[in-house]
Formats: structure tokens, sequence, C-alpha cells
């Protein structure tokens, strides 16, 4: 019987220095993964990818971080080759990596409507594809998108525009990959409680988050908190296995489809 547990796996995390990345690396390398490899897109980064970096090691298992933009294929398939030379080919791999941008369809230039499709829609493509080569038979993928691919809203269209095709590439790369043992999801949180999500709100904005969920009121701040996050993805790349091809919206009732 093939073992889907995290101890002794190899894990590959984009955008895993900080915030839920960062969390995520740490609570797999919590539960048994032999080795931990960390993406992170910036200079302004690298201080937190090294402080992952010892958190992790302190678990006992290994771990290397690598700086890349992810926004072109060649740098994916260099981070998956670095990754897999430096810590062995991965058995689970997990891409964090999104932009928000909460503007009116009519104000977004092309350039940022650009920017926005290489980040969320391009870098999942890439990122699934060479997951699909690089893994190990029986691996896991799980990318993450957002709970507004359920919602009928303004203002976030290039956002969730973007990662709406996340959906699609997941249930193909599922068929594709499935003789081979290998799961494909996504998970769509709510609105969380990271740097990430007020810079794109006003402050009226930010209230109604606070409450829009069913469950508001039990959250440590009304927002979807990281902690309540890790269990679902540590599950979907684990026992949760017969799982793949869904995009799953976890987000306190936020929103649904």
């Amino acid at each position: 019987m093939t073992d889907h547990s995290i101890k002794g796996k190899t894990v590959l995390i984009a955008g895993g220095a900080k915030n839920l990345g960062g969390l995520l690396a740490r609570d797999l390398a919590g539960h048994g993964a032999r080795a931990v490899a960390i993406h992170y897109n910036s200079a302004a980064a690298r201080d937190a990818a090294a402080v992952t970096v010892a958190a992790i090691k302190a678990t006992g298992s290994q771990a290397v971080a690598f700086q890349a933009d992810l926004t072109t294929a060649g740098a994916v398939e260099k981070l998956f080759a670095d990754a897999s030379a430096a810590i062995g080919k991965p058995d689970i791999a997990i891409n964090t990596v999104g932009k928000v941008l909460k503007k009116p369809m009519t104000e977004i230039s092309e350039a940022e409507y650009d920017e926005m499709a290489a980040v969320n829609a391009k870098s999942a493509f890439f990122f699934i594809k060479e997951a699909g080569k690089a893994l190990n038979d029986n691996g896991k993928i799980c990318t993450l998108v957002t709970s507004l691919l359920g919602a009928f809203t303004p203002f976030y269209a290039s956002y969730a525009g973007t990662k709406a095709p996340v959906e699609h590439f997941t249930r193909a790369a599922a068929k594709e990959f499935g003789e081979r043992g290998i799961s494909v999801t996504a998970i769509g949180p709510g609105p969380m409680d990271t740097p990430f999500f007020y810079p794109a709100e006003g402050a009226d904005a930010v209230a109604y988050h606070k409450t829009a969920a069913a469950l508001s009121k039990f959250s440590r701040t009304g927002l979807t908190d990281i902690q309540d996050i890790v269990p679902w993805i540590r599950f979907l790349v684990s026992d949760g296995w017969w799982m793949t091809g869904q995009t799953i919206l976890v987000n306190g009732g936020y929103t649904t489809k």
C-alpha cells in the first residue's frame, strides 16, 4: 500500500518564506518531512527565508531556500532543477504565490493586467507543469487560489480572473498525472489576515470582510487565519490524496460556489 504520510517526504513550496507559505513549511517539517525547499520572490524576503530555513532545520529536517521570479517558464524549470539537485526529487509541490489588485476594470492598465496574469496564471501553469515532470510517483501538487472564485463582486476582475484558470489547470493535470498516482488540488482561502490583505483594502472593506463569513465572530480577527488553512493543505498533500482535480474554498462560510 502506498504511504501518503508526510514523514520522510521531500517538499517544495513556492512563496514559502513567510506568512502562509512559511507557516506551512514549518508545519510539514514538524510532521516529519525529510527536506523542505522554499522559494521566495525578492531580496526583501531573504531574511524571512533565512528565519524559516533555520526553523525547519531546528525540527531535524533539511532545508534550502531559492530566490526567483517565477513569471517565466525558465525560472520555474530552474527552481525545480535546483531544488531537486539540493534535496532530491520532490514528493510534494505547493504553490502559494499570488498577487492582489483591487481596482475597477476601467482603470486597469495593460501593464497591470499583464503582471497579474503572469503572477497568478502563467506561473501557476508552469509550476504545475514542472511538478508533473519532476515529482516522484504518488506525489501531490497543491496551488493556492482565492475564495473570490465563488463570489459575484466588483473590483477583483484582474485578481480572481487570473486565478480562475488554475481551476482548469488543476483538473487537466489531475487527469494527465493520475496514471502516476499524482493528485492535484487547489485551495481557495477567504480574505486572510496577512500583510498582503490590508494594502489592497480600504477601512470600510476591511470592516466588511471581518464580518462577512458565517464563522467570523469565532475567528481571532474575523478573517481567515493562516493557521486554519495549513491543516487543509497538509491533509490534501497527505492522507487526502484521493481528492484530486478539485478546487476547495476554505473560508468559514465567506462564499461558496
